[in-house]
C-alpha cells in the first residue's frame, strides 16, 4: 500500500451556524482543519497508508485535534507534542453575493514555534512514497519556513516524490517574501498545484485574458503559466485548479494538468457550494491520489475534480467521500438521486 506524509498544522475551527454571520452568532460549530491534515484525511479514506507531521501543543485542544484524524485512521505517532497553543481560525459561509469570510488566530501557534531538530526525518520518511506539503506552512514563522525545508531535503535524499500546494496566503506574509521562500522549496518539488492567484502573487507568473470573477478562463495561458513553472523551477508536473465564481453559492470548477509538453483538460462541475474550505486540498489529494496508484495523467485528473467537487458539498475541513464515490461521478452520474 502507498504511503503519503504530510507536514502542517492543524486548526481549531469555529463557525457560525449556517450562513449566519459574526455579529448574529450566539454560538459556533466546532471542526478542525488545515491544508495538509485535510490532505491526509482524504487519503485515507480512498485507502492508502497517511501520516501527519505537526507540533501541537500537550493538552486537551491539542488531543482533540489529534483525535479528529485519529478517527480518520491518520497515522499521528511523530506529532510533536509543546508549545502553549493550537492555531485558531474563523469562518463565516457566505450565499449568493455575499463571500465567505475567515479571521485567523494563530500566531506563536505550536507548530509556528516548532524546532526542525525535534522531527526524526529520517525515520518519518522510511517505507514513505509521497510527501506533500503547502505555501502555508512556511508562511507561519521563520522556524517554520526552516522546518518544511528540513522536510523538503530529507523528502528527496530518501526518494520520496515531493508534491506542493502553492496556496499563498496574504495575510500571513508578503509576495516578495513568498518568492524568496518559495523559490528555494521548489528545488525538492516534482509536483506543484496552484490557483491563478497562487503562481501571480508568489512567483509573478499571470494568465493572460483571464477573470475569474466574471468566469473567463483563459486555457491557453494557463498552460504557458506551466511551461514557466516548469522552466524556471524544474518541476515535472504543474497542475492548476479553475474556478468560475459565479456567486460564493454557486462556481464551475475544472482544472488543468501539464506535463512534457502536453496540456490535460478535465470536465467542468457547475457546483452548488455548502463549505468551499478545503475545496483545493481535496483536489491535491485526489491528484495525489491518482498519481501516486499510477493512474494516467487525464484519469487522475478528473478523479481530483471530481472528488473536490463533491467536498464543495460537506460542511467542514475534511472531504468525506469514498473511493467508490468519487469514481461515481467522473463515470457521469451526478444527478445526486438517493443512493438505496
Amino acid at each position: 500500500m502507498k504511503k503519503v506524509v504530510t507536514l502542517g498544522e492543524i486548526m481549531l475551527r469555529l463557525s457560525t451556524p449556517g450562513n449566519s454571520r459574526f455579529v448574529q452568532s450566539q454560538e459556533f460549530d466546532v471542526n478542525y482543519g488545515g491544508g495538509e491534515a485535510n490532505v491526509c484525511v482524504s487519503l485515507s479514506n480512498y485507502g492508502l497508508d497517511t501520516r501527519f507531521i505537526t507540533r501541537i501543543p500537550d493538552h486537551e485542544i491539542g488531543q482533540s485535534a489529534v483525535n479528529a484524524l485519529r478517527k480518520f485512521g491518520v497515522d499521528t505517532d511523530y506529532i510533536v507534542r509543546g508549545g502553549d497553543r493550537l492555531g485558531i481560525y474563523f469562518l463565516e459561509t457566505g450565499a449568493s453575493q455575499r463571500a465567505s469570510k475567515v479571521i485567523y488566530d494563530r500566531a506563536h501557534s505550536a507548530i509556528a514555534e516548532a524546532s526542525k531538530e525535534a522531527f526524526d526525518w529520517e525515520e518519518i520518511f522510511k517505507g514513505v512514497d509521497w510527501f506533500h506539503f503547502t505555501g502555508i506552512t512556511p508562511a507561519l514563522s521563520e522556524k517554520a519556513a526552516e522546518l518544511t525545508l528540513e522536510a523538503c531535503k530529507a523528502a528527496k535524499a530518501m526518494g520520496v516524490t515531493v508534491s506542493v500546494d502553492l496556496n499563498y496566503r496574504k495575510k500571513l506574509w508578503s509576495p516578495e517574501r513568498a518568492a524568496e521562500v518559495m523559490g528555494t522549496l521548489m528545488e525538492y518539488v516534482d509536483v506543484c498545484i496552484g490557483n491563478e492567484e497562487d503562481a501571480e502573487k508568489v512567483f509573478g507568473i499571470s494568465a493572460a485574458q483571464t477573470d475569474i470573477t466574471k468566469g473567463e478562463i483563459n486555457h491557453s495561458a494557463y498552460e504557458e503559466v506551466a511551461k514557466q513553472l516548469i522552466e524556471r523551477f524544474g518541476v515535472k508536473v504543474v497542475a492548476s485548479t479553475l474556478r468560475e465564481s459565479y456567486s460564493a453559492s454557486d462556481n464551475g470548477w475544472s482544472a488543468m494538468l501539464y506535463e512534457d509538453g502536453k496540456s490535460y483538460l478535465s470536465k467542468k462541475y457547475d457546483v452548488r457550494i455548502v463549505d468551499r474550505v478545503g475545496g483545493g486540498d481535496s483536489f491535491a489529494s485526489g491528484l495525489i491520489y491518482g498519481l501516486v496508484t499510477k493512474m494516467d495523467n487525464q484519469e487522475a485528473l478528473e478523479f481530483a475534480v471530481a472528488a473536490s467537487a463533491l467536498k464543495h458539498t460537506i460542511p467542514g475541513d475534511f472531504n468525506l467521500t469514498s473511493k467508490d464515490e468519487v469514481k461515481t461521478l467522473m463515470e457521469g452520474d451526478g444527478s445526486g438521486r438517493v443512493q438505496r
